[in-house]
Order: C-alpha cells, then sequence, then structure tokens
C-alpha cells in the first residue's frame, strides 16, 4: 500500500480503496507529495468538472518527468540497469537522453512544439520520449507497423515539424523499412522541417537535405541538458487512438497526473519491488508501452524490458526463453498472444526455467477463461497470480484489477474485479440512470476523475466532451460494457458496439467467445453480429483449431452450438461458424473485428486500410472461406 502519510486507520486494500474514492483529494495530494520529485509544489490538487470535459490536476506544481525517470535515480542507484534490451547497446539512458535533447534545441525544437516518434522499441526510441520531456516538447510517437498515409494523418494533426526515425526496423527476422515509409509519409507533410535518422541496421539508406543522421550528430552534444520546468498541466504526449468516425483520436495526456499514475499502478498492481525486472511486451507505439514499459518502471526507478519482437520469432518458446535468460519477475502480454502460445502446446513453456516470476499480467482484451487458467497453470506453474487489467488509452493506467487487494483475496479467472486506489466504477442502464444491485449488466462510466486521464482530444476538445462527457453527464463514459458480479467484482463484457442484440437479448461477443474457447479443439474465436431478417441480429462465430486437431467441421459445429446453448443460451448460438486458419490482427495483435464485419456484410469496398495487418492476405483467405460457406 502506498506509505503516504495521512491514512492513519487505514489497514488494508479494501480500506484504502474505500479511503482514496471518498477521501480523493487528500489521498491523491498525499501520494503526489510522496512519488513525485517537484521543482515547486502544487497548491490546488484538482479543478475538475466532467460534465464540461474540464480536468486539471497539481495546478501550481512543477517538474521535470525525465528528472523524476533518470536523475533522481541515477543519484541515488548509479548502478541500477534501466532498460534491457534483446540487443546489447552501451551506453547511459541519461547520458543518451541528454545528448539528444540538447540536439533537439540546436535543431530548432523548442518547448511546446511536437516531435513525431515512428520507431521499434530500443533504447534510442525511449531516450527520444524522454529527450522530448526534458526539454519540455511533447511527443507523437506513431506506431512502427502503421501504413505511410496513417503516419502522415498523425503528423500532419499532431503538426510536428520534426519526425525521429530509424533507417529499418526488425520484426520477426523481417527487415522493416521504416526509413522509406517516413519518406513517402511526409511528402504530403508541410509543416516536417527535418528527419533525425537513427541506424537500427547497418544498412545504408538515401539521405536527402532534410535528414540527420541522429548518432553521429549526438556525439557532438554535451552529456549536460537542463531540465525544463514543466507545469503539471503542460501537455506530455499525444496518442492516437482508433475513433467511431475513423478519424483518429490524438488524446493529450499532461505531465504530473499521468507519470503520478502510471507510477502508482505499476508499483501496486503487479507488486513491483526494487531489483525486480519488469517485462511488458508491448509495443511503445501503444499505451502499454508508453505506461508499462517506459514511464511507470522509469519513475519507479525499476528495470525495464523492450521486447522488439514476436511471441512464435525464432520459435514459440521465445518469451518464455527471453523470462529465463532475463530472469523476469513481473511478465505483462495481450491474452491474443497468451492464446496463440496455447495453441502450440505446454511444452515450448516448460522447456524453460521460469522460477524467477512472481506476478503475471494481461492487458488489451478480456481474457477467456481457457487462456487465463493455461496462462496460470502451465506459464505460472499455479503459484503466480494472474492480474486481468483494465483500462485504455484514455484513462492514463489500470483501472480495474484483482490486485493490489488483501493477500488472502480471490481472484477469479477472467474477470478485471476490483477497482484501483481513487477508481469509482458505476454501470449505467440504457435510460442514464445508475444500476445500484449486484448481478447486474451495464455501461461502465467512472464517476469522479482521477490524475491520469486524458485531458482533451487534440485540437478538438468538443469530440472529447461528446465522445466521453455528454453520454452520461457528469461521469466519464468508457465506451465498455461490464458485468457486476454477486461479490461486486466487475467483468467487462467488450465494447458497447461489439454487444448484439439478438431477438431483443443483450450479449456481448466477448461472452460468446469464452464459451468457444473453452472447447479443447478451439484455439481461439471471434464472434460479430451481422443483419438478421427475423432478429435483428445474428451470430457469426470465426474459428480457429489447435494445430493437429483431427474432428469433422460439421460435428464441431454442432458440438460448439451445444456448449453456448449449455453455457449461455440458445439464442447466443452461433447462425454460422467458419473455421479459419487465422485471424486478421494488427501487428499488436489486436483481431480486426470490423474487418472481419465487413467481410460478412459483402462490403468488400469498406475493408479499410488493410496495411497494419500482420498480413493482409489472410483477408483474402477468409472472404474465400465465407463464400463457400454461403454456397453450402
Amino acid at each position: 500500500m502506498p506509505e503516504a502519510a495521512g491514512f492513519e486507520g487505514v489497514s488494508d486494500c479494501s480500506s484504502l480503496q474505500e479511503f482514496s474514492v471518498s477521501n480523493t483529494e487528500s489521498f491523491w495530494a498525499a501520494v503526489a507529495r510522496q512519488r513525485l520529485s517537484w521543482i515547486s509544489p502544487f497548491h490546488t490538487v484538482q479543478d475538475c468538472d466532467l460534465s464540461r470535459g474540464k480536468i486539471k490536476w497539481f495546478e501550481g506544481g512543477k517538474l521535470n518527468v525525465s528528472v523524476n525517470c533518470l536523475d533522481r535515480h541515477v543519484h541515488t542507484c548509479p548502478e541500477k540497469v534501466a532498460l534491457i534490451w534483446e540487443r546489447d547497446e552501451p551506453g547511459q539512458l541519461l547520458e543518451m537522453t541528454c545528448r539528444l535533447g540538447n540536439l533537439l534545441k540546436r535543431r530548432g525544437v523548442k518547448r511546446g512544439d511536437c516531435v513525431t516518434i515512428y520507431m521499434p522499441p530500443c533504447p534510442l526510441a525511449v531516450a527520444s520520449m524522454l529527450a522530448c520531456a526534458r526539454i519540455g516538447a511533447a511527443h507523437n510517437v506513431v506506431f512502427a507497423g502503421f501504413s505511410a498515409d496513417a503516419l502522415a494523418d498523425r503528423i500532419r494533426d499532431a503538426q510536428s515539424s520534426t519526425v525521429i526515425t530509424v533507417n529499418q526496423g526488425v520484426r520477426g527476422g523481417k527487415v522493416i523499412e521504416l526509413k522509406k515509409t517516413v519518406d513517402t509519409a511526409v511528402q504530403s507533410c508541410p509543416t516536417v522541417q527535418q528527419v533525425f535518422v537513427a541506424m537500427r541496421t547497418e544498412n545504408p539508406v538515401a539521405m536527402t537535405a532534410r535528414d540527420v543522421a541522429m548518432e553521429e550528430e549526438m556525439l557532438k552534444e554535451d552529456v549536460v541538458c537542463e531540465p525544463a520546468a514543466m507545469d503539471s498541466e503542460d501537455v506530455l504526449f499525444l496518442l492516437y487512438t482508433s475513433g467511431s468516425t475513423g478519424k483518429p483520436k490524438g488524446l493529450v495526456h499532461t505531465q504530473a497526473g499521468y507519470l503520478l499514475y502510471a507510477a502508482l499502478t505499476h508499483r501496486y498492481v503487479f507488486s513491483y519491488h526494487d531489483g525486480d525486472v519488469f517485462g511488458c511486451v508491448a509495443d511503445i507505439g501503444w499505451i502499454t508501452g508508453h505506461s508499462y514499459s517506459v514511464y511507470g518502471p522509469l519513475a519507479n526507478g525499476g528495470t525495464t524490458v523492450l521486447f522488439e519482437s514476436t511471441p512464435i520469432y525464432p520459435d514459440p518458446g521465445r518469451y518464455w526463453e527471453t523470462v529465463q535468460r532475463l530472469k523476469i519477475n513481473q511478465f505483462y502480454g495481450a491474452p491474443t498472444a497468451i492464446r496463440l502460445l496455447l495453441k502450440y502446446g505446454d511444452q515450448w513453456v516448460q522447456k524453460y526455467d521460469r522460477s524467477s516470476l512472481k506476478n503475471l499480467g494481461s492487458v488489451g482484451e478480456p481474457i477467456n477463461t481457457e487462456a487465463w487458467e493455461w496462462y496460470h497453470r502451465v506459464v505460472g506453474d499455479g503459484r503466480c497470480p494472474v492480474v486481468d487489467t483494465w483500462w485504455q488509452t484514455e484513462t492514463g493506467g489500470i483501472c480495474i484489477t484483482p490486485r493490489p487487494s488483501d493477500p488472502d483475496a480471490e481472484i477469479v479467472p477472467g474477470m478485471a474485479m476490483r477497482p484501483f486506489f481513487g477508481i469509482k466504477p458505476v454501470l449505467m442502464d440504457t435510460e442514464g440512470k445508475v444500476l445500484t444491485s449486484n448481478d447486474t449488466s451495464g455501461a461502465l462510466c467512472i464517476s469522479q476523475p482521477w490524475p491520469g486521464m486524458a485531458r482533451t482530444i487534440h485540437n478538438n476538445h468538443q469530440r472529447f466532451v461528446e465522445t466521453y462527457c455528454q453520454t452520461h453527464p457528469g461521469y466519464f463514459f468508457t465506451g465498455d460494457g461490464a458485468y457486476r458480479s454477486k461479490e461486486g467484482y466487475y467483468q467487462i463484457t467488450g465494447r458497447l458496439d461489439d454487444v448484439i442484440n439478438v431477438s431483443g437479448h443483450r450479449i456481448g461477443t466477448a461472452e460468446i467467445e469464452d464459451v468457444v474457447n473453452q472447447c479443447p479443439a478451439v484455439a481461439e474465436s471471434a464472434v460479430i453480429g451481422y443483419p438478421h431478417d427475423i432478429k435483428g441480429q445474428g451470430v457469426y462465430c470465426f474459428v480457429v483449431l489447435k494445430k493437429d486437431v483431427d474432428v469433422k467441421e460439421a460435428d464441431l459445429s454442432r458440438q460448439l452450438n451445444n456448449i453456448v446453448s449449455q453455457k449461455i443460451a440458445k439464442y447466443a448460438c452461433p447462425d454460422y461458424i467458419q473455421f479459419v486458419q487465422r485471424l486478421p490482427k494488427t501487428r499488436s495483435g489486436k483481431i480486426m473485428r470490423r474487418v472481419l464485419r465487413k467481410v460478412v456484410e459483402g462490403d468488400m469496398s469498406g475493408l479499410g486500410d488493410l496495411s497494419t495487418l500482420d498480413d493482409p492476405v489472410v483477408v483474402q483467405e477468409i472472404i474465400q472461406g465465407h463464400r463457400e460457406l454461403n454456397r453450402l
């Protein structure tokens, strides 16, 4: 528990959660003073009005995020490793950050500018983020799997004049031409004046007058860079997330509140202790990489692993070989990767020593029961708590999770369960009324602000207010549905737009997927709704089988329908079950249900940009399979 002053009489986690919600200002003020290093103190803890989307924390305070992540820990533990990368790279992170900060300033980057970063997870990418924070510039990290068009959209919206990239990326044994992608993108970005190019591989690339050889120029810079004193509510970074309109939203996170929340959740959700090695395998291009590969661990003086590869390269034991070699203590990954590895069998896990592991985490989507149990039983040997974490780009950090909780408190497979300190979730019915009873489902909202939440959408505060604050005035609307059990635990049922209404019955696609995935022959599944003449919506299920499964598809279809009928209800049974070799996924592992919907609806012209998919060929395979199924 936070060892903050002023919590007299609070002796356990559940009491502290109640205290943090009912005495929110005292709680966050005490934790902020204790956890962050301030240049000058704040005078106002919070000034928030959710109905107007007004969110301000720790006003009057000044600090520097890179100092909180680097300098203060270098002074106390200079020998501690901050970053572990799969490739050995010499150099101290503080020195790298300062040299790059000085270079950015020399090349005209000013406080308040926004620098776009298009790099794979590597020490120079982290140094780029921290260098921006050090000199007072905001950063806009774009996932290095996005296409040139997607990158250009984000550069233009952020109005960046500076882009930082690498010559090439390496992922899963393949070389990716990132500099060429940037060259194409900036042709339609008139604001871009310079592109810094770091060398991830030894292969030379074409350089133009606009390009700057980053490492070469950094060597000319001093190793000391004066940190800017930033106001608590100055912008730290933009991060773009998909919107229902199709235009990405540049969510804005600010300095003090975000850093405090990332650090506190990292420490207490994962029970992180000094000396632990934290392994978050998310890409830095996503919020998970920002909060739990970079800012959270570094603010806690921790050692964090940057993972650049894929779970199955060079083989499906990659994660667990890394755990053994680096002696990782906390492992944080996505359910889709867990389901993928489950498909390859236990032997790839059991081949490696995982005795260093103390906690396992799941992030990105609800984890189904079978994957949770395999993760717990096989990966964690039945001794590591599995924390299924619910949060979003918008929330900045984990909001609902089984831990922290009292040592003997139960963890229910596949449930996020308990709100974190200072988080007060509520469920709303379709009429906008708060549901007070348990054993009920509704729209998940959060009833009071917290320091880590996004402040606005870049250049479009009205859209921020309409999306998050006006659906249920006075509450933050998450866009997710949730179930609250008889015991008061929360289970995320999926996006509200992933809820199917079959003959007047509402059912979350995640709920059907969870049941289908319990079948021993099934590796993973994706369920979508499609227009149905009689029922309003029907259920269409895509199923990936485990390797070496020998069963007739017609027999398995009947079996799956029986399971869904038994576990949920007959109305939830799939109208169609299509067996596929694989599902369309982004390079981060997220299933692209939007693409599946368009295929089933026959809207091939509406498939949109498929360049972010790990392998766009899979879409053609699914289209062909769908046509064959319809001919039956």
